[in-house]
Parts: C-alpha cells; structure tokens; sequence
C-alpha cells in the first residue's frame, strides 16, 4: 500500500510538473481563422501573470480579456470571455494551430492558426492608399434567403479602417482592418461572432462588397454614401397582441426560484425587461450598459428583470451560462430562465407579443403593470453617436415613466 501511494505521488507530481512546464510566448499575436475558404485575421495578446496567463482580443477600440487560459493535455485552451466557445491549439514555438470552436453548436470548428510578435491587421496592407472609405452609408446586405437594410459607419486613418454596420435589430460590434489593394477588408472575432467584410468602390459614393460570417453565410452588399442614413423605428418592429396591456411572466432564475411580474421586488416600480441570451454578443453590449444604469438608479424606484434565451433546452446548461454572465459583468438584476433562443420558441413562450422579432429587446412596463414601449435591438458603443442616441432615449423613457409615479 505504502508503494503504491508512493507511486500515485509521483505520478501526481509528474502530472503537475508537466503543467508548470507548459509556456507561452507573451505579447501580442495575429491569429487567422479560415472559413468559406477564405483568411479572417485577428488580433490577440497574452500576458503573463503569478498564476498563469491570460489574453485579451482586440478589436479597433474594443479589447476583451480573457481570463481562462488552461492546458488540456498538449493543447491550450482560450474560453472566449462569456460565451461557450474556445480556441484550442498546440504551440509550437512562436506558432500556434487549432481550431475555433463553438461548443454550443454540434461540429463547429474552424481552423486556426496563430503568429507571435504580429501586430498587424491584413496583410499587404497598401502603405500608401488611393481611396478613403469614410463616411456614413445606406447599405442593402442580399442573398437568396433574405434582404436586409443597414447603415455602415467607417473611419479611416491611411490604410487603417474602422468601424460597424446598423441593421434594424442590432449592430455588428467593433470592426477593425486595412486598405488592401484599394479594397476595404474589415473582421472580427468578439468571442461569438467571425465576419469578414470585403468591399471595393464603383465610384466616388458608392461601394460594393461581400460579407461571410461563419461557416456557411454569405451576402453579397452595396452602399451609397448617405449622410442621413436610417433604418425602421426600433420602437415600431416588436409589439403586443390585440387586447392585451401586460407582460405577465413566471420563469425560474438559475437557483430555480420561480419568480413572476407580481413579486415584490417589482411592486410599485417600473419595469425594464430584458429578453436577452448569453450566446448575443449585442445583448452582453445591453447587459453591460443596464447593470452599470441599474446600479446608479435602482433607488429611484425602477427595476430591472432578464428573461434568458438560451442556446440548448438544459436548465443546468442555462443556469451556469447565466451564472457566469452575471459574475462576469457585474449584473445586480435578477436574470431568469425563460427557454430556448429560437425566435419561434421564444414567441410561444411570451404569448402576450406580436412575435420576438430579435434578441435584445427591452420591454418598458410602468407602476401599473402596463406596458409601454418595446425597444426591438440594441445599438451598442461600437455605433458611437447612435449607441449615445439609444442612452439619451432610454433615459428619456425611464424618466418619463417615474414622473408618472410621482403624480
């Protein structure tokens, strides 16, 4: 017994010794994820700290820190902040190859790979560029399965690009890229989402390009410069059915306590309810902004309530997604399971709406229990002047609704 015990302990030693010995090259990285069979670059770096490592991606003015780096056998694993994804690699040196994975989708993994000491966006970046896409505008996104409105926002700065497109439901978050070959090439990888925008000038104001998002999404897009580009009121797309007034609910948080519209905590108050789903990075852009407005305001007699739409019908799944999405980002609002993301589903789950049109969606109820305003998608600070317009609205209602109860 003794000599077994003796050999487990070496064993275990071993094993631990192994982990220590695992290093990473610190700094910054360019990674590049290959879809549709086409190179989407990215930024990344990691830092090296007392207890490990850890990463951040970075997106033009975005960057997101990624404090879950481990070692699975010979392979590291980055978890992509809140979301259930991962890269997965072997390092070899100032090189690293694997794959980016989205385990909340059965078989989905694209191949990666990783360069350290890069620091740069696309290669054979025009050094000296001919053409300025800057500018605001109206987009039509196309392919055989729909048509899509939106606006494009993009700022250059000699060969460097940033920037994001509108749609009626949402944005695409932080764009960043290079000028190639009088070419605008623009990606991204948040954590969720990879899209890669191509795009060309036909003439002085117009642009026509390409967008892949994922393994299979394609759209083909045109833009004309259009300074007072818009898009449908957000306020008008999600709506309640004929004859009803409420938002009555009743869905457990994650430690299963079922709670409903007629819990105490909201009585008397006004009401903000989230639809929202850990797997939305424009609903974690939301999340973020309401748990920070929540907690400077929560005294003034408002509440706050999440109804999580989420990526598999698992409670325990749901709960630890949320779970982790609250300690993350700091949310003092209680978040509840209310099911699956599937916009059908969700509907028959919140029988009360014309249909849920998109996650986020904010529901905006008063003292009462009626229901006034439902503000379909989310324009998030990657948007700039539009991310400030929706705060500026959003306090506008939030006010107007309490002067309601004082009178």
């Amino acid at each position: 017994m003794k000599r077994f015990i003796y050999l487990a302990g070496l064993v275990l030693l071993a094993a631990c010794s192994a982990k220590q010995n695992h290093t990473i090259p610190t700094g910054n990285w360019r990674g590049v994820i290959t879809m549709q069979g086409t190179e989407l670059p990215f930024n990344f770096s990691i830092d090296s700290t007392d207890t490990g490592y850890k990463a951040r991606l970075i997106n033009a003015d975005e960057e997101i820190q990624l404090d879950e780096l481990s070692f699975q056998g010979d392979s590291l694993v980055m978890v992509m902040h809140i979301f259930d994804t991962e890269l997965r690699a072997k390092i070899n040196g100032d090189s690293m190859t694997g794959y980016f994975i989205k385990n909340y989708v059965e078989n989905y993994r694209l191949p990666f790979r990783a360069k350290n000491g890069q620091n740069f966006r696309f290669e054979n970046a025009d050094e000296k560029v001919e053409v300025d896409f800057s500018g605001t505008y109206e987009v039509i996104f196309t392919n055989e399965a729909e048509t899509t409105p939106a606006i494009g926002i993009f700022s250059q700065t000699g060969n460097k690009v940033k920037g994001t497109f509108l749609n009626p439901t949402g944005d695409y978050r932080f764009l960043d890229g290079n000028v190639v070959d009088n070419k605008m090439h623009l990606s991204v990888l948040d954590g969720d989402h990879v899209y890669i925008f191509i795009a060309e000038k036909i003439s002085d104001t117009e642009l026509k390009g390409t967008y892949r998002s994922g393994k299979v999404w394609l759209q083909d897009w045109t833009a004309k410069i259009n300074p007072n580009a818009s898009l449908p009121d957000a306020n008008t797309l999600t709506g309640l059915k004929p004859g009803q007034e409420t938002m009555p609910f009743s869905f457990p948080d994650p430690d299963r306590n079922l709670i409903t519209e007629k819990d105490t905590l909201f009585h008397n108050k006004v009401m903000i309810i989230q639809l929202l789903g850990t797997w939305c990075p424009n609903c974690m852009d939301e999340t973020k902004f309401l748990a920070d407005w929540y907690s400077k305001n929560r005294s003034r007699g408002v509440e706050v309530v999440g109804l999580a739409f989420e990526a598999k019908d698992d409670f325990t799944y749901a709960a630890e997604r949320v779970k982790k999405m609250k300690k993350k980002l700091a949310v003092a609002y209680p978040v509840l399971i209310a099911g699956n993301k599937d916009k059908k589903k969700a509907s028959e789950a919140l029988p009360m709406l014309s249909e849920v049109v998109a996650f986020p969606t904010l529901i905006f109820v008063d003292k009462t229990g009626k229901v006034k305003k439902i503000h379909t998608g989310f324009s998030g600070p990657g948007t700039g002047a539009y991310y400030e317009r929706f705060i500026e609205e959003f306090n506008a209602t939030v006010n107007e609704l309490l002067a309601d109860i004082s009178e």
